[in-house]
């Protein structure tokens, strides 16, 4: 089973290249001192300042929409929990499957083994290791997750499972049971029992930086490069291990437009070469100093994995995550534009989008969520509530009738504003009728008041004197 061992200040600056990590077959990982291992580790819990989108990596305003998904370091963080936590115990029995996960059955049983982990990319390998003894006789079995959006794991008591626990792996009695257990609430995540890594991916940017290197520069002529660098980098046969928010922060920091052509960006690094009379010393402080694209895509990993904290499990607190939220400068910060690329994934950036910018797309800028719409704010520029956009939606399936269609007086409104002196017989939809008076005016409340006896008593009189009158004549 892998080791861990802490690095020193001095050792922290050696070449880039030689950062090793778990093999697949044991080793050590190299962890700054900086960088704490978590007492627990469950990655994709919704974030306490609800800050972060995962599905586009757009930032929620006001809710919590999604989550921030695993990516190289993720991955990484994890396997040295599972190592740390696991370190010691003793599991036994079948390991046991969720009814309502779709993912394979996992043939394996056993009185007493270990479990061992290591990573690569955005995969991890999960190991079974029967120890000396233990029935029935089992060969070691690997396991490879991939997280998707939500996995991670977590090591909680056996009678207090997580929700979402969809593979458990029981510790043997007679010690209080525990379970270690891949909790992935969206249920995008994936084991597969082979043991082997996914075919097509290419070596891992943090732990195999140099073949990661060879691998990307002998292959420019491929179609992938001819997309934009922003897509590009999300190819894991290539950069394996980056995601959404280290190609934003890695493109950022070298002000590369996001939608210049991934091959152009990448051509001019098979020029590049160091000085052949440079000391050891001297290199490593040019490649710190100016770092190209590649060199970020393995420094700036390892930046997030020596942030320290207990991870981004449901005990760490807001001060963990705000490690994280400060060590960022592109991604989801306000100031920022960002655009979705043609996998519907928007990146962040700034200043020019590069040429080859989605037709039509449009740029937004990311405001703080304080900031309130000023008075020079246009109406386009204001965020809409759900009301206004339910009226919106509402007028555009019910359009307005126009005049001729528009039936006289339904607009309470507009007898308030311009009264008018409806004629006789125009109440109740009958035709109206002529050579009669006209009846007086409603008033403001659109009801006639009711008459008083006096008013009855009037109108009494002044018919009877009409009566006369007329037989009269």
């Amino acid at each position: 089973m892998g080791s861990i061992r802490v690095l020193s200040g001095t050792e922290n600056l050696k070449y880039l290249g030689a950062w090793a990590g778990v093999g697949a077959h044991g080793g050590t990982a190299l962890v700054s001192k900086t960088a704490a291992l978590p007492s627990s580790f469950s990655l994709p819990v919704p974030c306490p300042c609800q800050h972060f989108g995962w599905e586009t990596g757009a930032v929620s305003r006001g809710r919590h929409s999604s989550f921030r998904m695993p990516e190289g370091p993720e991955l990484h963080l994890a396997s040295c929990f599972v190592n740390e936590t696991c370190k010691g115990l003793v599991f036994g029995g079948c390991v046991e499957k969720s009814s309502v996960s779709r993912n394979p059955e996992v043939p394996f049983e056993s009185s007493a083994y270990h479990i061992s982990a290591s990573a690569r990319g955005k995969e991890l390998r999960l190991t079974l290791s029967p120890l000396p003894g233990a029935q029935p006789p089992q060969k070691p079995l690997s396991l490879v997750f991939r997280f998707g959006m939500s996995g991670s794991f977590q090591l909680a008591p056996a009678d207090a499972l997580p929700p979402h626990a969809h593979l458990r792996f029981y510790t043997a009695p007679p010690a209080p049971r525990l379970a270690l257990c891949f909790v992935d609430i969206r249920r995008f995540g994936h084991w597969d029992p082979g043991g082997e890594w996914q075919p097509g991916r290419g070596p891992c940017v943090l732990l195999e930086y140099e073949r990661f290197r060879d691998n990307v520069l002998r292959n420019l002529s491929n179609k992938a490069f001819d997309r934009p660098i922003c897509e590009a980098l999300l190819d894991q046969r290539f950069f394996n291990g980056i995601g959404n928010y280290l190609r934003a922060e890695i493109l950022y920091r070298l002000k590369i437009p996001p939608f210049e052509k991934a091959r152009t960006v990448l051509e001019a690094l098979q020029q590049s070469r160091l000085s052949p009379e440079l000391t050891l010393s001297q290199k490593i402080k040019v490649k710190l100093q100016n770092p190209d694209l590649l060199e970020l895509c393995h420094l700036v990993p390892k930046e997030v994995v020596q942030l320290g904290g207990k991870g981004y499990g449901p005990d760490r607190g807001e001060e963990d995550f705000a490690a994280f939220r400060a060590w960022l400068q592109c991604y989801g910060v306000p100031g920022m534009s960002s655009l979705r690329d043609r996998h519907g994934r928007t990146i962040w950036f700034q200043g020019d989008p590069g040429p080859l910018a989605p037709k039509g797309g449009r740029s937004r800028k990311k405001k703080p969520r304080e900031t309130q719409p000023g008075a020079g704010d246009t109406e386009e520029d204001r965020p809409l509530s759900g009301e206004s956009i339910s009226r919106t939606r509402r007028a555009r399936k019910h359009p307005p009738k126009s005049i001729a269609q528009q039936s006289e007086g339904t607009s309470l409104q507009q007898n308030r504003e311009t009264p008018t002196a409806p004629t006789k017989g125009k109440r109740r939809g009958r035709p109206e009728t002529t050579g009669g008076p006209a009846s007086p005016a409603l008033p403001t409340g659109g009801r006639r008041p009711r008459k008083s006896k006096a008013d009855w008593k009037s109108k009494a009189d002044t018919r009877s004197r009409e009566a006369g009158g007329t037989s009269a004549s």
